[in-house]
């Protein structure tokens, strides 16, 4: 540790915001991916105000000492993971909702702001923030925007990118730059809030945002729909999206995943189908929506297709939902999450590569998937103590990601790349997209102390 470092950053810094105890610092090292690689910080900044973030970047910069920006670290790709002697600039301080606007549908929102409390305020007026992650009551809006997120309810509503109007960005020398706007058009410019939008980290520290709110949709009603086969469950998703329906969630869990939510919390989901796919509609008449869907489910081949009685049911096979990847951890103690998306037609294909695969390494691999976005959520579980299993675990999350390729899809579609996926970045975009993305990375971060070692 370099004491004119942390003297110079506590120049500028409250005392408190400055911590440099290594078993406190070492907490800060890593986010919740597996296999990636994490350094020792030199020191842990707590920032609170926008120019706490810029005394810290121009003390980096002027000393050439790497940033690794961090959100609530619930990632899963390493993005926020720290290199030896860096600065972990943890935001989860500023954590302030700066203005709800109902005429204009904004919220301004400092980088802090946990997602569930974000919707729970905005809903208070009346409003929406749709984009719902599975881990939304912990991770915060910064980390959602340095990945790009998504969650349950995309397959209507649309990623955190659509709702990103404006941001306040500190860069390298610490200048701060605005994007964007808070009108509800705006062409002006290249858009660099979309470029700023899933780069990790990388280009700039994101201190404010302008976030886009619709209307509360009314209170969704969701549908069990239970298949013998994962071709069966994916074809049902390809009938309900060829017809037209926008449903405001269609989710898909394989046997392996319902077996192990029964595991943990004791559901009662049906062990005995090979896949469930769960629908839901925030409509005015979302029963008569439901019979449509439940429809073309049976016509795909569904044994069962039960629709929710009320809000309460519905909750409940949505929290089974939200505890798969939990239930799927509990298995063998360590997990590999992937989100290979495909497109919609070869979702199908998709899931029984996977199967190939787990069949092959011997593994259990439970997929849980964002149906209607082709957005799967493969998860390796693996016993971490073994090595072998460990070398297989990664072996078929590298298979299952260049499968996603092959068929068209790409190597992550909410999770970013992180530590984890870089190598698979290079094959994705190409030479010359890896150049450009090079280009526009010096051009942000002359000396590469912005998250270094991520992406690419």
């Amino acid at each position: 540790m370099s004491p004119t470092l942390v003297e110079r950053l506590r120049s500028g810094l409250p005392e408190e915001a400055v911590l440099t105890d290594p078993d406190v610092t070492a907490s800060y090292s890593h986010d919740m991916a597996s296999f990636c690689e994490a350094g020792r910080p030199a020191a842990v900044v707590l920032p609170r105000t926008v120019e706490h973030v810029q005394h810290t970047l121009r003390t980096a910069h002027e000393l050439r000492v790497p940033v690794v920006p961090q959100g609530a670290r619930t990632g899963l790709s390493g993005a926020a993971n720290a290199s030896d002697g860096c600065i972990v600039l943890s935001l989860v301080k500023m954590d302030r909702i700066l203005e709800i606007d109902p005429v204009d549908r904004i919220a301004v929102v400092e980088p802090g702001v946990v997602n569930a409390t974000l919707s729970k305020a905005v809903g208070e007026q009346g409003l929406y923030y749709p984009p719902d992650p599975s881990s939304w009551e912990m991770c915060t809006i910064g980390g959602n925007i340095g990945t790009a997120s998504g969650g349950l309810c995309c397959v209507k509503y649309g990623v955190t990118a659509e709702y990103v109007l404006g941001l306040d960005v500190v860069l390298a020398d610490g200048r701060l730059m605005s994007t964007g706007r808070r009108t509800a058009k705006g062409v002006a410019g290249y858009d660099l809030t979309r470029l700023i939008v899933g780069s990790e980290g990388s280009l700039g520290v994101v201190v404010r945002a302008v976030l886009a709110l619709k209307p509360q949709p009314p209170a969704q009603l969701v549908l069990a729909a239970e298949f013998g086969s994962a071709a069966e469950a994916c074809d049902a998703v390809c009938r309900i999206m060829a017809r037209g329906h926008v449903p405001s969630l269609l989710e898909l869990m394989d046997r392996t995943t319902l077996r192990a939510v029964n595991a943990m919390a004791g559901m009662g989901l049906p062990e005995s189908t090979e896949a469930l796919l769960l629908a839901a509609f925030d409509t005015p008449e979302p029963t008569a929506d439901l019979a449509a869907l439940g429809a073309l489910c049976e016509a795909a081949g569904a044994g069962q297709v039960v629709p929710a009685d009320d809000l309460a049911e519905s909750e409940l096979l949505l929290q089974a939902r939200r505890l798969s990847l939990t239930a799927l951890e509990a298995v063998k103690g360590t997990t590999m999450i992937d989100d290979v998306c495909v497109p919609r037609s070869r979702l199908g294909a998709l899931i029984e590569g996977i199967e190939r695969i787990a069949d092959r390494h011997r593994l259990t691999i439970g997929v849980i998937a964002h149906a209607g976005d082709g957005n799967t959520h493969p998860t390796v579980c693996f016993d971490a103590s073994d090595p072998d299993e460990s070398r297989r675990a990664r072996a078929s999350f590298d298979e299952i990601m260049g499968l996603g390729l092959e068929l068209g899809g790409t190597i992550t579609g909410e999770h970013g790349v992180g530590v984890l996926k870089k190598e698979w970045l290079a094959r994705e975009i190409g030479p010359v997209g890896l150049e450009m993305q090079r280009a526009i990375k010096k051009t942000f971060d002359p000396y590469g102390i912005l998250n270094p070692g991520k992406l690419f």
